[in-house]
């Protein structure tokens, strides 16, 4: 994650480090509708891939994709390539074709894009796209940032498990869920692409990218689904293991909030945090990841988080320290929702004012 206003935000949460309660809502009451997924098979058929996401899977994902070789990963740098090639020769093993004109799965990022004096080398976002099969043209954008910050002076890797390790991972494992339920007969009605952006941490420049220009029209993308930092708990909740921050649901879209709610009290009950949706809220989370750059062009949005830890943006953001069960049922439930969003029949209707900051 972006880390500005990070001195406030720390101490906003070290001030109340309780336990929360079940079910903090600040937008309004959702509207419990029918989840249609697929119609006659849907209660049958989701569950049987939501199965393929396992935590051993993730585990063994972002152990590597953390680990000291891809030396933090920091944008432009030999350890943020490292980064793609994993991306994509993961996406051409499972057989999920890329989303770029030329087939190579990159959009590079130019140096000149980056703020002047940067020193930031060219970058790549990396992108993978299932076609729809009813609507191909409408598509679900599911994202996450590849990058982090890179070795300190001392040699230190900030290998960023959490952040955005994480992410990174669950893209993986749904990608190849809805890869299975296309083998298996049951491909998703509208196109899926799987956005991997850059240079989230120098100042959310990939998805800033993609967003001015979008391989798949941006009047076209029915939402995004973005997940940074899914695989901890954070001071709030040290002993929940049942919990997600839900982030921006509500801003553009009720029917997205309302989508998204029900699909967990089908499938989870979770305990969805909406603290930091809330007007004005201090650490200003909504307009801190890349979902943001989306949303400025009147993309409804979800943005998945587990809030901060002490671990943040430090060398000891590590695979070890990642709560896979909890990690596991948050994937299982993005999983779901874009499911849902990508089968149902209508798209989600766009009907509030984009908020600015």
């Amino acid at each position: 994650m972006k880390k500005i206003f990070l001195a406030l935000a720390c101490g906003a949460i070290l001030m109340s480090c309780k336990e929360s309660k079940k079910t903090v809502t600040t937008p309004e009451k959702p509207i419990y509708i029918d989840v249609t997924s697929l119609e006659g098979d849907g209660d049958k058929v989701l569950p049987k891939y939501m199965a393929t996401i396992t935590e051993e899977e993730l585990k063994e994902m972002l152990y590597v994709y953390a680990g000291d070789e891809m030396e933090g990963r920091n944008t432009g740098e030999p350890g943020q390539k490292k980064a793609v090639k994993y991306l994509t020769d993961y996406y051409k093993e499972i057989g999920v074709p890329s989303g770029t004109p030329d087939g190579n799965y990159l959009q590079k990022v130019p140096k000149e894009f980056f703020r002047r004096n940067s020193g930031l080398n060219d970058s790549e976002n990396v992108l993978a796209f299932i076609k729809g099969s009813e609507k191909p043209e409408e598509v679900l954008v599911i994202s996450a940032h590849l990058d982090h910050i890179g070795v300190d002076s001392k040699g230190n890797v900030y290998n960023g498990a959490d952040d955005d390790g994480s992410g990174t991972i669950a893209l993986l494992e749904i990608a190849e869920a809805f890869k299975q339920a296309i083998k298996d007969g049951y491909p998703p009605k509208r196109s899926i692409l799987f956005l991997h952006v850059t240079g989230e941490e120098k100042g959310l420049y990939g998805s800033k990218y993609y967003a001015e220009n979008p391989v798949y029209p941006l009047a076209n993308t029915i939402a995004n689904l973005n997940i940074d930092m899914i695989g901890r708990n954070d001071f709030e909740h040290p002993n929940d293991n049942d919990y997600v921050y839900l982030i921006g649901s509500d801003k553009l879209s009720t029917d997205l909030h309302n989508i998204s709610a029900a699909v967990n009290m089908k499938y989870f009950n979770m305990n969805l945090d909406y603290r930091y949706n809330a007007e004005n809220e201090p650490n200003r989370f909504y307009y801190r990841s890349d979902h943001y750059n989306f949303a400025k062009h009147n993309v409804p949005i979800i943005f998945y988080f587990n809030g901060v830890h002490e671990d943040y943006h430090k060398i000891t953001d590590t695979p070890d320290k990642i709560n896979y069960p909890l990690y596991h049922r948050r994937v299982n439930l993005i999983f779901a929702t874009a499911w849902e969003l990508a089968n149902r029949k209508e798209r989600p209707v766009v009907d509030k004012a984009v908020p600015r900051p």
